[in-house]
């Protein structure tokens, strides 16, 4: 769904984990928030700032909330350290359970990662720190940016392990596996999960200046997830073409209905603009930029 990182992991991780585990991610989170409960006309609304979005249209792309899912974040890398704190909560309530927190190549080398996986494993916390590594940040390769591509070592005292992330079969079991450590007690885990992004980084990216268009069709021909899967399933004699391809024509026309009522909602009034903010219960008198042309005195 809009999404420039394959989301086979999302698929993988909502099969693997309970209600009480709970993931964070960066910005491209639409997949994972209409898995963790969220609907697609809620999200699809929110993408264009209706009030029947999954945050009432105020937030936008880089901000949609399910529960247990922290949602999509605007600063780059800034989810991991959240995701460690949820993950403390996790072990401080003695609550068994674990949390994802993701993120991509291009976050990998801030420095709040690596203060993260610190207090992560010094406290022994159940978070799984996942590297969606897709080979290219915005305008340039991994190969450019890091001095080490081989982001499930970067841990160093955490374990960590290389998964094949084109292959959601493959990354279903490195779910399992990494929610059946962290949550026997053996701490964080590292997981780099090695797939590919098809289009550019971001609007004002088109893709290929750093790469050919060849590499592209190369990847998408071979290794593509999703018709991979189809294939599987089909040598496997457990779907035909034909019943794949009616999944597919439901899908689009369940999409098509849920767009039709996002762009028919209306926008939300601009006495919404300034809610929830603060806490039921706590907002002071005074909340600054609410009027227009206002003057404070100190």
């Amino acid at each position: 769904m809009l999404s420039t990182r394959p989301k086979k992991f999302a698929v993988s991780v909502t099969y693997v984990t309970a209600r009480n585990d709970h993931i964070i991610t960066a910005y491209r989170c639409h997949g994972y928030t209409y898995l963790r409960g969220g609907t697609i006309e809620s999200i699809l609304a929110e993408l264009m700032g209706r009030s029947t979005g999954i945050s009432m249209g105020k937030g936008g792309s880089m901000h949609m909330f399910a529960p247990s899912f922290y949602g999509g974040n605007g600063i780059v890398g800034a989810q991991v350290p959240l995701g460690a704190g949820v993950a403390f909560s996790q072990k401080y309530l003695n609550n068994p359970s674990v949390t994802f927190a993701l993120y991509g190549d291009g976050a990998s080398n801030q420095g709040q990662v690596f203060e993260a996986f610190n207090m992560a494993k010094l406290w022994d916390l159940p978070c799984v720190f996942v590297c969606e590594n897709n080979k290219y940040g915005m305008g340039t390769s991994d190969k450019r940016s890091s001095a080490s591509t081989e982001y499930f070592k970067r841990g160093d005292y955490i374990p960590g392990i290389k998964v094949n992330g084109m292959d959601v079969l493959s990354v279903y079991r490195a779910c399992q596996y990494a929610k059946e450590w962290t949550t026997s007690g053996k701490g964080p885990l590292v997981m780099e999960i090695s797939t590919y992004r098809y289009g550019g980084h971001s609007m004002s990216d088109p893709g290929t200046t750093y790469r050919t268009r060849e590499e592209i069709q190369h990847m998408r021909s071979t290794s593509d997830p999703i018709n991979g899967l189809k294939q599987r399933l089909i040598d496997n004699g457990m779907a035909t073409e034909a019943d794949l391809k009616a999944i597919d024509k439901e899908c689009r026309k369940v999409v098509d209905e849920a767009l039709k009522k996002a762009e028919a909602a209306p926008e939300p009034p601009l006495s919404e603009f300034h809610t929830q903010i603060y806490q039921p219960g706590t907002e002071p008198p005074v909340v600054r930029g609410r009027e227009p042309n206002e003057v404070y005195h100190y």
